[in-house]
């Protein structure tokens, strides 16, 4: 029986050493889920910090999802995730859906990102484009009547423009009609459309006449298969890197890029954990993805914002 008593207390020692799991540095080892999805275009960062954070927090699963920014703010809004992943700030009648769900959130920015406009390798033609040029060629009115590259400029051949570009659930989609076309969500609707831009990569790689649009890290993947297109800002072709994306001349299609957590989220110490990881960490990771870090000063400054959020959260 002595043995037996003895057994069961070791056992119970053991089992309760086993809760009190530490890393390395003498932090605490957390274990829960945590839920994002949205933008394909913040996709690559977010999923760069997750693959880090795992390594320190093993028991912390992250799943995120690419439902676009749309689709990612509509599940965000009825409280299905922690984290949303935006190419663009949240939107009047998302907001007034937050507020009637009970959802408070923080926005936080992550890095820059250019939208990069892209062409068949086989495209000797086309050496930049003016903003008004795009313009004629995205407008809701050029549906049905701008058809051909010549219609563009006569001097381009005379041969249909295939188009592809996000879905309109899309930031990126939202962005690049607001900046070019002058507002968002308006476009013609004849065009190749998809909430993965690997798709999109894939169409406009097959397509000798292709024209087509997303963010500048999906062309850094993809350079050897496409053609990135330089754009007039009015004084100048300039072409999208991370120094014109961060200087402001890739105008006016350069943007920043967010992540929203949400209040009841805050609540759980892996959030917290995992967006302190995200804040510490993006400037490193967005450039080793294609993306432009932002300053220093201000992932700082936003780490405060958020520690003053969680606390009035708690």
């Amino acid at each position: 029986m002595k043995k037996l008593v003895c057994l069961l207390s070791l056992a119970l020692t053991l089992a309760a050493c086993g809760d009190k799991k530490e890393k390395k540095d003498g932090a605490a080892l957390l274990s829960g889920t945590i839920k994002i999805d949205g933008s394909s275009t913040v996709f690559p960062i977010t999923e760069a910090v997750a693959e880090e954070f795992r390594s320190e927090q093993p028991d912390v699963k992250v799943t995120i999802g690419v439902s676009g920014t749309g689709g990612g703010f509509n599940k965000f809004s009825k409280g299905e995730t922690n984290i949303s992943n935006a190419s663009r700030p949240i939107k009047d009648k998302e907001k007034a859906i937050c507020e009637e769900n009970n959802i408070n959130y923080i926005e936080l920015e992550v890095a820059y990102d250019g939208l990069a406009v892209l062409v068949h390798p086989e495209n000797t033609w086309v050496d930049s484009f003016t903003v008004e040029e795009l313009k004629k060629i995205w407008e809701p009115a050029a549906q049905g009547t701008i058809m051909k590259w010549n219609q563009i400029r006569p001097e381009w051949p005379n041969e249909e423009i295939h188009l592809y570009g996000p879905g309109v659930a899309s930031g990126t989609y939202d962005y690049f009609t607001e900046a070019v076309v002058g507002k968002s969500g308006s476009s013609r609707g004849d065009f190749t459309a998809s909430e993965d831009d690997h798709v999109l990569v894939q169409g406009i790689a097959g397509d000798k006449f292709s024209l087509g649009f997303f963010g500048l890290a999906y062309y850094e993947e993809n350079k050897d298969k496409l053609t990135l297109i330089g754009v007039n800002n009015g004084t100048e072709v300039v072409k999208p890197t991370l120094e014109t994306v961060k200087n402001g001349t890739y105008s006016p299609l350069s943007r920043p890029l967010f992540i929203y957590v949400n209040s009841t989220s805050v609540k759980s110490p892996e959030v917290v954990e995992f967006v302190n990881y995200y804040l510490d960490n993006a400037g490193a990771l967005a450039t080793d993805v294609g993306y432009i870090p932002l300053p220093a000063d201000l992932y700082a400054k936003q780490k405060e914002s958020f520690k003053t959020f969680v606390e009035g959260n708690k």
